[in-house]
């Protein structure tokens, strides 16, 4: 006679404290291979890309997804070396003689500050910092791996492109690696979350191209030099909110300098203008049909994904909030919190 014992359980302590370093273990791996995963989140946004443009192509031609994926290719290949042929040597030319001009706008910035006592006080300040022991090699290794992510794009585009092809068999794999009471809504969770990515990318494109075109533009009336180089720059920064726009907005009043300090006030007038109806009116409209990011968490996002990952991480940080704000919604809020305790 054969006597069944009851399962053992597992105490709630041990489970808290088995999950607890679980989740160290995978933050700490996280944190190892961070280069890795930035370069797998970049070519999940190629993906994304590619697929949202061609999913109407599949239903135009009526062909396979990886036929229209492959037609997406080759027409976004083709409108770069259009687009390279028809203005590409303006551009590379307005691009050298702008990093000619970029010392002379800082000499004429450094001129025009020296006649003012705030000129002054900042110009001390900025003396003071350089005469500090500035861990400037660190900068420089800083710019070193710049170049090296830049270098990593191929390799970006070519796993994106390898994703958009087939993303269900991806997607089912990393599913199978939960548990399977879970796997269901993981998969939601993961449809959800590039549903919303994809919306972003529609909004942030829209929001882009309104930059750039408006800042050639307005710089173009204004009579600024490298007008057209400045809109592509603004247009290009402005895929990292906030901070980009900060950074093309100072390129563009820097140059302005050249023509006297009465026109770099009107660059000026002219970026803050851009930015204020691109985030109070073009953005909330784009929202309302995308995704809703709230500009604090964009603003977090970039400062603590730049901490942990570097350039790139500012450079993805708003994208990567808005893949986590979907999961922590679709797998903590409505799988944890919201569910009600079965009635007794």
């Amino acid at each position: 006679m054969t006597i069944k014992h009851p399962p053992t359980r597992v105490a709630p302590s041990t489970r808290i404290l088995a999950l607890g370093a679980l989740l160290m273990v995978l933050g700490l791996l996280a944190w190892r291979l961070s280069d890795v995963l930035v370069l797998m989140f970049g070519a999940v946004i190629v993906a994304v890309a590619l697929q949202a443009f061609a999913a109407p192509l599949e239903r135009f031609l009526r062909v396979k997804h990886q036929l229209a994926v492959a037609a997406a290719v080759v027409l976004t290949l083709a409108v770069v070396v259009l687009g390279s042929w028809l203005a590409g040597d303006r551009l590379l030319a307005q691009t050298e003689d702008l990093r000619q001009r970029i010392p002379e706008a800082m000499a004429a910035l450094v001129s025009w500050a020296r006649g003012h006592s705030l000129g002054l006080a900042a110009l001390k300040v900025w003396e003071g910092l350089n005469a500090e022991d500035m861990p400037w090699a660190r900068v420089a290794n800083a710019a070193t791996r710049t170049l090296g992510a830049l270098g990593s794009i191929g390799l970006v585009l070519v796993l994106g492109v390898y994703l958009a092809a087939d993303p269900q068999l991806y997607r089912r794999g990393l599913v199978r690696l939960v548990p399977p009471a879970w796997r269901a809504r993981v998969d939601g969770a993961l449809l959800a979350s590039a549903q919303a990515l994809s919306r972003w990318l529609l909004g942030q494109g829209i929001s882009m191209l309104f930059v750039g075109s408006t800042t050639a533009i307005g710089l173009a009336m204004l009579g600024i030099p490298l007008a057209a180089t400045i809109g592509v720059i603004a247009g290009v920064l402005a895929f990292v909110p906030f901070f980009g726009p900060i950074a093309s907005g100072i390129l563009a009043v820097l140059l302005a300098f050249m023509q006297g300090p009465q026109q770099a006030l009107y660059v000026a007038g002219l970026c803050i203008a851009i930015q204020q109806v691109e985030g109070n009116l073009l953005m909330p409209f784009v929202q309302r049909w995308a995704v809703d990011l709230p500009a604090v968490l964009g603003i977090i996002a970039a400062v603590i994904f730049g901490l942990l990952f570097g350039l790139p991480g500012v450079i993805l940080a708003t994208p990567l909030m808005v893949v986590l704000i979907v999961l922590i919604e679709k797998l903590y809020v409505e799988a944890v919190l919201e569910v009600e305790p079965p009635t007794v």
